[in-house]
């Protein structure tokens, strides 16, 4: 039962880490809109965490010994799931920034990343009330 609880809060946990950089790195592509030359990047998340929480050991506690774990840096983990946005317009500066795309993913993963939190939130306070027998 412990390891059951251990073990969603460590995927919760690892989803958080990974919206955050992802919320990260379109914040980065957002500012560099106008930067001639900059390529948009992004994460693939499902990838990204499928393969973070893949490592989650019989304790539930996350093995960090092989690349793409998050251990302490979740940006050099994730530093390897990083792909390039396609450009989908020509620009004659090069840069793929596309403000509305990066508009939209980044309220969409507020929302998720809110939804992680509270995710969190309910798992702890249901442990609380189990712990504290009320």
């Amino acid at each position: 039962m412990l390891n059951r609880l251990t073990d969603t809060l460590d995927f919760h946990g690892q989803a958080l880490a990974l919206r955050s950089e992802r919320q990260r790195l379109i914040a980065s592509n957002i500012a560099n809109a106008d930067t001639p030359g900059y390529v948009a990047r992004d994460i693939n998340f499902s990838q990204a965490l499928q393969e973070a929480t893949a490592g989650l050991n019989q304790a539930g506690a996350m093995a960090t010994s092989q690349a793409g774990h998050i251990g302490g840096n979740s940006a050099v983990a994730t530093e390897a799931k990083l792909v390039y946005a396609t450009p989908s317009q020509t620009n004659l500066d090069r840069n793929t920034v596309d403000m509305d795309r990066e508009r939209a993913n980044f309220a969409d993963n507020s929302v998720k990343y809110e939804a992680t939190l509270r995710f969190i939130n309910g798992n702890v306070r249901t442990m609380l009330s189990a712990i504290t027998g009320q």
